[in-house]
């Protein structure tokens, strides 16, 4: 089959299996396994001979007219190159461990058909979102993310917080499509056409009349969908759904999406130098921002949580000093060590008889009942803390080396004031990553928490997929670095000596004090056990996850849990915490700006519609009402009455004549 070909079964595999999911799962529950992880793994294997066959040269592209409009075109075309290969066996990858993964972790979950058929839908769009050379059908695969995270967040329905997350995913996602749409048409109405790339030819030679105005609107979804500020707030909250969709979501669709959208337009954005300086505002507040926040977490989902929107950061950062190749870079090494981190994170939770909602600090001895979370998850942290030789090294060292290189006057596509403000924040983020990942891995793992009742070992398909993700996670940045110029622009990625002697050093920094305040406050802490430990009943970890968001409690029947007094996070931020630990009350801003307008809105326009209008038309038929009855009374039936009323009638007639005859 042709090159083409294949590309064009790579999204659709998944949506097949989705469908067929969607129809024979509750009539035949014994295909939804199959039908879950066999399409997505003959994804991956598709993705990976499309990325062979590519191999870094000359894009893909293919197309056909979709429907006529009249005026710009909608056609269903492929722009294939060596990003978008890249990223599509990525994502295939993770999608493929995800399905995998859910057969041990929701084993005995009811819903496990249709949340499978969700996954593979989700994974169908994102691979749409990659492969597709026009815009108008990116924005379907943008779209049906969106839908089905709000389905996925909200699995458990039946608990208050999965219903609130989804709703907020799904609100604050479609408050940044809103400018995000009018972008695409502006843009599409200066190039002439949704294809990418006759719109960058356009760029290219002066085409595009208001490229700030568009840069800046399409930057409001991309900020959404990818959870930048101030549109990230939605991603913690997200938390509430099952983990395997936290692991998707983070790792490998939805956030990556405006990423990539951003990286596949970059020259646009480079028409405007106040794009640029925005898109590295808007990256450094966020990287900051978000590392201080995961140090102030007990919830382990929302230290990772956080940790993605800073690691977003990073790649947002990248593409504000104009170079792809390191943001797309990055997202690659991130996707296989966050998804690592998730699934670990699934692992614990069920080891620790917990959930995220009750956290870190009422863990403990978790190192032995969980060794291949522990050997996985540690692998993904030195990763994410950017310790050579892990692949998190060599991908964030690209964006802080392209940083200095913007900085020192070595290339003019970005001002160099975004430069500086990428450079400085990447920094004081590695240093607050280390520290909230050094963190992390002390409370989960060398705890001071109750113990939890075992729930034995782990299902194989579990722990496999860990071990899976490790080798990337350990060995992807050592040779991609080396390899991945010929697939983006031939960038060099080589770390630089200065970043990476500055980023290392705040790392070990971070790392070493961090544990150090451990040390401290461990030496002055003491256990103090909560109540009898009991057993709670077998089950599957999403069974375990569910209850625990159901039952608002640190506890599951009898079992109580006492806090970890040793978490330095506290220490560390001192008067900065109770700030950090609620996201800097942005939730708070949002909802005297918005929320509380809008709710105040609507009980006037009820309180108007109830008792002004409706009063009105009330009064409105008040008087016929009135006259309807009155000839009601008068339709008696009596022969005599009706004769009566003839006679009276005729009498008040004849006065009435003799008086007007009088007066003539």
């Amino acid at each position: 089959m042709t090159t083409t070909t294949l590309a064009v079964l790579v999204p659709l595999l998944p949506f097949l299996g989705a469908l067929a999911g969607l129809l024979l799962g509750r009539t035949a529950p014994g295909f939804a396994r199959p039908l879950a992880v066999l399409p997505t793994l003959a994804s991956l294997a598709l993705a990976a001979t499309v990325a062979a066959r590519q191999g870094g040269g000359p894009p893909v592209d293919a197309a056909t007219e979709l429907t006529l409009t009249g005026s710009v075109p909608i056609e269903l075309a492929l722009h294939i190159d060596g990003f978008a290969a890249l990223t599509a066996v990525v994502v295939a990858t993770v999608a493929t461990c995800v399905q995998i993964y859910s057969t041990g972790y929701l084993r005995d979950d009811p819903r496990y058909p249709s949340y499978a058929a969700l996954v593979s839908l989700f994974t169908s769009a994102m691979l749409l979102v990659v492969y597709t050379g026009d815009l108008m059908v990116l924005l379907v695969g943008w779209e049906v993310m969106g839908i089905c995270s709000y389905f996925l967040v909200g699995h458990y329905w039946e608990t208050p917080e999965a219903r609130a997350a989804s709703l907020k995913a799904f609100l604050v996602t479609k408050l940044g499509d809103v400018p995000f749409l009018i972008g695409l048409f502006a843009l599409a109405a200066d190039a002439g056409s949704f294809r990418i790339t006759r719109i960058l030819g356009a760029v290219a030679h002066g085409g595009i009349d208001h490229p700030t105005l568009i840069a800046l609107l399409l930057l409001a979804g991309v900020a959404g969908k990818s959870a930048q500020f101030p549109l990230h707030t939605w991603l913690p909250d997200a938390m509430a759904g099952p983990t395997p969709v936290s692991a998707l979501i983070h790792a490998a669709t939805m956030v990556a999406a405006g990423v990539y959208f951003v990286a596949r337009l970059l020259p646009l954005f480079e028409a405007s130098q106040a794009a640029m300086t925005v898109l590295a505002v808007m990256a450094a507040v966020t990287m900051t921002g978000s590392a201080l926040a995961a140090l102030a977490q007990d919830d382990i989902k929302r230290v990772l949580a956080y940790s993605t929107i800073g690691q977003l950061g990073y790649m947002t950062g990248a593409l504000a000093v104009a170079d792809r190749g390191a943001a797309v870079f990055h997202l690659l090494s991130h996707g296989a060590f966050k998804a690592l981190l998730f699934l670990a994170a699934g692992v614990i939770i069920h080891a620790a008889g917990t959930n995220s909602l009750a956290a870190m600090s009422r863990m403990s001895h978790l190192r032995d009942r969980v060794p291949d979370a522990y050997w996985t998850m540690t692998v993904a942290l030195l990763a994410l803390a950017a310790i050579p030789p892990f692949s998190g090294f060599f991908s964030k060292e690209a964006v802080l080396g392209v940083a200095e290189h913007v900085v020192t006057g070595h290339t003019e596509h970005a001002p160099a004031a975004a430069g500086w403000i990428v450079l400085l924040a990447g920094l004081l983020t590695a240093l607050l990553t280390a520290a909230y990942a050094t963190r992390l891995w002390l409370l989960a793992f060398r705890g001071r928490g109750t113990e939890a009742p075992d729930h034995g070992r782990q299902p194989v398909t579990m722990t496999t997929v860990l071990w899976v993700l490790a080798v990337p996670s350990l060995a992807l940045g050592g040779f991609a670095f080396r390899v991945l110029p010929d697939w983006f622009d031939g960038h060099d990625l080589t770390p630089t000596l200065t970043t990476s002697v500055l980023g290392t050093g705040v790392a070990l920094v971070g790392g070493i004090v961090t544990y150090a305040t451990w040390r401290h406050t461990t030496a002055h802490a003491a256990r103090v056990p909560l109540g009898a430990v009991a057993a709670h009943p077998e089950g599957d970890a999403g069974q375990v996850e569910a209850e625990a968001i159901a039952s608002h409690a640190p506890a599951y029947g009898d079992v109580a849990y006492a806090a970890d007094p040793s978490d330095p996070g506290r220490l560390l931020l001192g008067r900065l915490h109770r700030h950090a630990a609620v996201g800097f009350h942005l939730d708070a801003v949002y909802s005297a700006l918005f929320v509380r307008p809008v709710r105040a809105g609507a009980s006037l326009v009820r309180f108007l519609d109830r008792e002004v209008v409706d009063t009105y038309v009330r009064g409105a038929g008040t008087l016929p009402r009135w006259l309807g009855a009155a000839v009601r009374r008068a339709q008696t039936g009596n022969l005599q009455t009706y004769v009566s009323a003839l006679l009276a009638g005729t009498v008040v007639l004849a006065v009435a004549a003799v008086l007007v005859a009088t007066g003539a």
